[in-house]
């Protein structure tokens, strides 16, 4: 039965990449575990303090604070909006097995600021936790916004409104556009992209941010920067991408990174998606070391870093 509108990326029932893998299959997966390959990382790492984020923000500027992975929280004309919230010890269906954090988040959810609006770019369990949600819902009630074929999963947890690759929803002012990616989705075993992933444009009087969410390279970077315009900030992926033979379809690393950022057009970056939750082999500073490369290879200079854990940083658009 047709559950989705049948597009260049969905046949009706399940999502794909056009022109591309989804993911590995399981003996892809089997074989990537056996190589025991996988860097030691460490156990814990404390966050270097930093100040508070503000309360305001001048109009035509965002204030970005990195929480840890791909959670942030922003403030931009006037409302306050988490990315892909997980203040969870783990990433995991259960609470005693999974990827567990080396580092504490940077902004505490007692610490948080009132929530207007949440942001999830899909539902693997790194992105979409529901204990982290239940625990905001129950302060704040904001609304989500999320991709097709997430109302179910996030049920009871206010307002939900779902969205196609390209389709917008305001909010207070403020447009949110979700965008293409190369990824896939899945909680369980028989779930496998019976719903959808993708990146988030948020568009207001104040200028552009790109969420990009989770994403392997691929031409929809430039389509984005085309069809939308460039951003003036962009979140982007830079980790979880070792082994490539295995990662390469669904993550980019630090050098496609960069790519992605001048397909973009983006007049500055900030990396995500490394040193909180080690899901791949690459060792844990390797994200943020080959992202430094990479960009002063691209002579960047300072248009595409990173934050430290809890650091916020006021940038205008």
């Amino acid at each position: 039965m047709t559950r989705f509108p049948v597009s260049d990326h969905c046949d009706g029932t399940r999502f794909f990449n056009p022109g591309a893998s989804s993911a590995r299959g399981l003996r892809q997966v089997l074989k990537w575990r056996m190589e025991g390959n996988r860097a030691r990382w460490p156990e814990h790492v404390e966050n270097t303090p930093f100040p508070p984020p503000p309360a305001e923000v001048a109009p035509g500027s965002a204030a970005v604070t990195f929480i840890g992975h791909a959670s942030f929280l922003l403030r931009i004309g006037g409302l306050a909006i988490l990315t892909d919230p997980v203040f969870s010890e783990r990433c995991s269906p259960v609470s005693w097995a999974g990827p567990r954090r080396v580092r504490p988040p940077g902004l505490a959810l007692d610490a948080l600021p009132r929530i207007d609006l949440i942001l999830l770019s899909h539902n693997h369990y790194d992105h979409m936790d529901l204990p982290s949600l239940r625990r905001i819902h129950a302060r704040y009630a904001p609304p989500i916004i999320t991709t097709l074929g997430n109302t179910q999963t996030l049920a009871g947890l206010g307002p939900v409104r779902e969205l196609d690759w390209w389709q917008s929803a305001d909010h207070a002012g403020l447009q949110v556009t979700a965008t293409p990616a190369r990824h896939f989705a899945r909680r369980g075993f028989s779930d496998l992209n019976r719903s959808l992933w993708a990146g988030f444009r948020l568009q207001g009087a104040d200028g552009a941010i790109q969420f990009c969410g989770d994403s392997g390279a691929g031409p929809h970077w430039a389509a984005i920067g085309q069809q939308l315009g460039p951003p003036g900030l962009a979140l982007i992926p830079i980790g979880a991408y070792e082994p490539r033979w295995m990662m390469a379809p669904v993550h980019m690393n630090p050098a496609e990174a960069v790519r992605a950022h001048l397909d973009l057009g983006a007049k500055r970056s900030i990396g995500m998606h490394f040193g909180t939750f080690q899901l791949t082999d690459e060792p844990m500073e390797a994200p943020v070391t080959g992202l430094a490369a990479s960009a002063a290879e691209r002579g960047l200079g300072d248009a595409f870093g990173v934050l430290g854990f809890g650091e916020t940083a006021v940038i205008g658009l």
